[in-house]
């Protein structure tokens, strides 16, 4: 069972990840393999490490996160989780994300009696609710210029 974690970085942390994210947007936005140098403040020596472009993308990506003070978690889509974890990562209540799973909006599965969620399944309900609610939030704006509420 994968573990969420949702621990803030600390002020030091934020800096390090600022100072960080500096570096790698230096390198450019490629996304070819690049070589990688690191170094333990307890080490001597380097150690040479050859990042996949999408790798370096996205460790840039958390980086930033981090950076901004915010707590990252990377979890493989294919990862199974509990109803709880699921409703922590879509910010609603387990009983509501449990309503969503037994009317069939979202695809689960039983192990015994507990239901699990794919990440996958919870990233395209996400993906599919934020379009919609992008959509109705245009439609109203557009209502209310068109009334002239000055909006």
């Amino acid at each position: 069972m994968t573990h969420l974690s949702l621990n803030l970085p600390s002020e030091q942390e934020t800096r390090e990840a600022q100072t960080a994210v500096r570096r790698f947007r230096d390198l450019g936005s490629t996304r070819e393999p690049t070589v990688v140098r690191f170094r333990l403040p307890q080490e001597q020596e380097e150690v040479e490490v050859t990042l996949p472009g999408e790798a370096l993308h996205l460790l840039t990506h958390i980086l930033t996160h981090m950076a901004q003070g915010h707590a990252v978690t990377v979890v493989p889509v294919q990862a199974e989780l509990t109803t709880q974890k699921a409703a922590e990562l879509l910010g609603v209540s387990r009983p509501y994300l449990v309503k969503l799973l037994e009317d069939g909006v979202i695809p689960f599965r039983r192990v015994g009696t507990h239901r699990r969620v794919l990440v996958a399944d919870l990233i395209t309900y996400k993906k599919r609710d934020d379009g919609e609610r992008r959509a109705a939030a245009d439609k109203l704006a557009a209502e209310a210029q068109e009334l002239g509420l000055g909006y």
